[in-house]
């Protein structure tokens, strides 16, 4: 039989093939900017200086398609990603990713399980939660005329003038063009979950598409307001911090943010997992999550954590009390059924042009 043949054979081959010093390094791919600083300074340069690993960290726009074409070539480069609830669903339905024993996870400083300190559904069976964060809508309050006071306002180009900013992507998009068009938002999933619903969210988005600039990652929205070409965006409301720390005028609308949890997952196939599983355990630790609160305000997934946070930064979470009035959970399982479905669709409406009105605002 030729080795060709022996895909198990060929695969040791190529285990002893890779450098030794390949062992000591691992690939951690993330969202970039504001946040990779908030896990470098957090967990990742800690992690590297207990235990000697070097963490190359490389930045994506989220999705599950260079995984699943990783995995299935046998040619894993990432170690760790940082994915959406949403895709690690839809990543762990495919069997892309390894399995997580949860109680090798590290207790609580006070010795409560990790199983009873961590977020209900934060403890995957493909992954481990580490943040809660969430879609907001910001705005220079020093450049615009009239600060929104809700998400309606968002759609209204008429009595809030200027171009908006939004994700290139389905998700949230819909949801808040639903409630801009009177949906409650206890019923926005069961309204999207019919074509009538769909169709209805979309006709909502053509009243704003000709004044819409669309970004694909956190640092492109807050780009869009730092220059002034829009006069509100969608954006993850830590960004809008890191923003604010550098002396930019931002506020945001709490109004209907829709609310989301970060995953860490290991791609199968891959030739360090159990180190992979060494830094996932690390980085979600009480100490790891509360340090990187410090730097970015996204609600950590331990309780435990949520304790050594500062009152100033508690604030500013997603999950403090105030800013949970009208939130929206963004219902992972929802879209991991439906993301592929509606993409296609969004990407058809994006390609066809819209009329602008004859008394089209400044």
């Amino acid at each position: 039989m030729s080795i060709l043949r022996r895909p198990t054979l060929l695969f040791l081959i190529v285990l002893l093939l890779v450098p030794a010093a390949a062992a000591d390094r691992l690939t951690v791919v993330s969202w970039g900017g504001a946040y990779v600083k908030s896990q470098m300074l957090g967990f990742i340069l800690p992690f590297e200086e207990e235990t000697g690993i070097a963490v190359d960290v490389l930045e994506y726009t989220g999705g599950i398609d260079d995984v699943r074409s990783q995995v299935r070539a046998w040619n894993v480069r990432w170690d760790v990603v940082d994915m959406e609830l949403f895709d690690a669903h839809r990543a762990c339905r495919e069997n892309l990713l390894v399995p997580f024993d949860h109680d090798t996870l590290p207790p609580a400083p006070d010795g409560t399980p990790a199983r009873e300190d961590f977020l209900e559904g934060s403890l995957l069976r493909c992954g481990i939660g580490n943040v809660v964060a969430a879609t907001v809508v910001a705005y220079d309050h020093e450049r615009i005329e009239r600060a929104p006071e809700r998400i309606e306002d968002f759609f209204d180009v008429q009595g809030f003038p200027g171009r908006r900013g939004l994700r290139r992507s389905p998700k949230v998009n819909l949801e808040w063009a639903l409630i801009a068009d009177g949906v409650p938002r206890e019923d926005v999933y069961q309204v999207l979950d019919t074509e009538e619903g769909v169709d209805r969210a979309f006709r909502v988005l053509n009243r704003i598409k000709p004044w819409v600039d669309w970004w694909r990652s956190g640092e492109e929205a807050v780009r869009l307001l730092e220059t002034g070409r829009v006069s509100m965006t969608s954006v993850f409301n830590g960004r809008v911090f890191d923003a604010v720390q550098r002396g930019e005028t931002f506020s945001i609308l709490w109004d209907h943010q829709v609310w989301f949890m970060d995953v860490w997952v290991i791609p199968r196939n891959g030739r360090r997992q159990e180190l992979a599983a060494e830094f996932v355990r690390f980085a979600t630790t009480t100490d790891s999550l509360a340090r990187q609160m410090r730097y970015i305000p996204y609600g950590p997934v331990r309780r435990s954590s949520l304790e050594q946070i500062d009152p100033e930064i508690r604030r500013q979470l997603p999950t403090a009390e105030e800013n949970m009035v009208t939130a929206i959970e963004g219902d992972a399982e929802w879209w991991a059924a439906n993301l592929d479905r509606l993409t296609e669709r969004f990407e058809r409406w994006l390609e066809r042009p819209v009329m602008v009105p004859r008394d089209r605002p400044n």
